[in-house]
């Protein structure tokens, strides 16, 4: 082999594997402070608590290099007599968020709250950036867990059940769900039904995939 092939070969070799370290690089959003899970956890509505959604937050954002912060689902969970209920909105630190591309859906928790947030189909990316398969389309997954009020807080009572028995049940129980395409429009129904929108069937994965979901939600950094 001549001189100039080795060279060519070399200077291939070099082209090629820079390119697939841009294409790696591209993944990365170590700047995202917001995202919806790519995948569920895949056992219904029994996340493992709020510590087995928060674990699940925390490995995908590591899989794309934003591991270096604490992140929360947001979730709420239901009164129990052994203590009260925790609100989703307590859960997620105080903001700005921003998605991986960039994107701030939302300056505050009041912000996050409001008519005025970003989220919907075009911002309510996954970590990995792409969007979530919404209405429209097949198939339809734009429900995402919450167990939430509009206002982003625990429902009260402990006889109401609309957190999957505070997200350790796969079976009997409900969830409350919001829209992850979240449409814009004047009224408030419509602006903040990215989080409480309607229930679920029940809590098997099954129950979520009929009425347009898969058992994802929302994740924040803290």
């Amino acid at each position: 082999m001549n001189k100039t092939m080795r060279f060519a070969l070399l200077a291939s070799a070099t082209v090629l594997l820079f390119g697939l370290g841009s294409a790696v690089q591209a993944q990365q959003a170590p700047n995202m402070t917001f995202f919806v899970t790519s995948t569920p956890v895949g056992k219904g509505g029994d996340l493992g608590g709020l510590a087995g959604a928060d674990a699940h937050c925390q490995e995908l954002a590591a899989s794309v290099g934003a591991g270096n912060k604490i992140w929360r689902a947001y979730l709420s969970t239901a009164d129990t007599p052994a203590g009260k209920g925790i609100n989703a909105k307590d859960r997620i630190g105080n903001g700005p968020w921003q998605n991986s591309k960039g994107v701030t859906v939302a300056t505050s928790v009041a912000d996050l709250h409001s008519a005025n947030n970003k989220l919907g189909r075009e911002n309510s990316l996954n970590e990995k950036g792409q969007m979530i398969s919404s209405f429209g389309y097949v198939p339809n997954q734009h429900d995402a867990l919450t167990g939430s009020t509009p206002e982003g807080t625990a429902f009260a009572g402990s006889n109401i059940n609309m957190t999957c028995n505070n997200w350790t049940a796969n079976g009997f129980g409900k969830a409350m769900l919001g829209h992850i395409d979240k449409r814009g429009g004047a009224d408030t129904e419509t602006q903040r039904s990215w989080n409480s929108t309607h229930q679920s069937r029940g809590c098997t994965n099954e129950d979520f995939v009929a009425t347009g979901g898969n058992g994802l939600f929302y994740c924040f950094a803290q």
